[in-house]
């Protein structure tokens, strides 16, 4: 009997023990990246995307909703330079879906700039989207992990196209820097403690603002492109 006795907490230890904790997953932020200052006073972000009643309950497992992460990226991103004009960042579709046994996902994100007077004066339109296969483990944690890892990788492209799309088509709107208030912003973080999303350095033969203007929050240039990626490596990507 005391053996039976003294078994009995030892087998609820190893029951405790062989439960494996719940994964956290980490908020999706891109403000580490440079933003793209484009030469308007004033930037609104917008989503006007309704999505179905499936990829209503998709988003809801996913632990970065595709919407609430893509609208802060483009709040972050995308910033006014100061001069007239005004520009409308539209959020067309943001979505992950599990369809048939396969999770799906698209973004599209329409930009227009409009003069001080209200005229229309630039477009764009940036659209990613992406698919893999569900988890067929049955285990919500798993789902939650494939929609996370789907979402991270339509905001990976988003990042890419997006500023690819306005280089290309609206580059006379881009408030580039020159090199020298490359560094001086960069030092500026640097003396911060913190890291700071630093400006970088026009294409040759492009204008740039003075070194002097960075120091005013108008010389932030357009960011490279991520680490390893561009609008060629991006598959399921359409320009």
């Amino acid at each position: 009997m005391k053996r039976l006795v003294f078994a009995l907490p030892l087998l609820a230890l190893a029951s405790c023990g062989s439960t494996s904790p719940a994964p956290s997953f980490k908020p999706l932020d891109y403000s580490y990246l440079p933003p793209i200052l484009l030469k308007v006073s004033q930037v609104n972000v917008v989503n006007s995307y309704v999505p179905t009643p499936s990829q209503v309950q998709a988003a809801s497992m996913d632990p970065a909703p595709p919407a609430d992460t893509l609208m802060s990226m483009l709040k972050q991103r995308l910033q006014p330079a100061g001069q007239p004009g005004t520009a409308t960042v539209t959020v067309q579709n943001a979505y992950v879906d599990n369809v048939n046994g396969n999770l799906v996902g698209a973004m599209t994100v329409d930009l227009n700039l409009a003069s001080a007077d209200g005229r229309s004066t630039g477009f764009t339109e940036a659209s990613v989207s992406a698919s893999q296969t569900a988890p067929d483990s049955g285990n919500a944690d798993d789902l939650r992990a494939a929609l996370y890892g789907l979402t991270k990788r339509l905001m990976t492209q988003m990042n890419v196209q997006l500023q690819y799309q306005i280089q290309k088509n609206m580059p006379n709107w881009i408030s580039w820097t020159n090199s020298a208030s490359t560094a001086a912003a960069a030092a500026a973080g640097d003396a911060g403690g913190a890291v700071q999303a630093a400006p970088l350095a026009a294409p040759p033969g492009v204008a740039t603002a003075p070194a002097s203007a960075a120091k005013s929050g108008g010389g932030n240039g357009v960011p490279n492109y991520l680490p390893g990626a561009g609008p060629a490596t991006l598959g399921g990507t359409q320009q």
